[in-house]
């Protein structure tokens, strides 16, 4: 069975760092391309952040480059996003979803992937 686990989130103060990883079990994240996405509450679910299949691509929502970065452990079949200079904005469930891919795309919109996570609450406050 295809899953997705995301662990990492926690209660943090602004400007601090969080590092969230997305585990795959069932399968290996090869040819698979990442996307991690959040909501906050009383928002709607919103990209974050993608992995192309081939890992040759990423891509940002405009409100986290240069904060987040997205990568790959091979060793742990995990896809980990790295979250720096954390705003109280940043507050949300995050989720990380999946999509068979062998190529270089990267997306962003949540309907173009088929597995997802459970998701990780990440608080940011003081």
């Amino acid at each position: 069975q295809l899953q997705l686990v995301e662990s990492g989130g926690e209660l943090v103060q602004p400007g601090g760092s969080l590092r969230l990883s997305c585990a795959a079990s069932g399968f290996t994240l090869d040819y698979y391309a990442i996307g991690w996405f959040r909501q906050a509450p009383g928002k709607e679910r919103e990209g974050v952040s993608c992995r192309s299949g081939n890992g040759g691509r990423t891509d940002y929502a405009d409100s986290v480059k240069g904060r987040f970065t997205i990568s790959r452990d091979k060793a742990k079949n995990t896809v980990v996003l790295q979250m720096n200079s954390l705003k109280v904005e940043d507050t949300a469930v995050y989720y990380c979803a999946a999509k068979h891919s062998y190529g270089i795309g990267c997306y962003i919109s949540e309907d173009e992937y088929d597995y997802w996570g459970q998701g990780t609450q990440v608080t940011v406050s003081s």
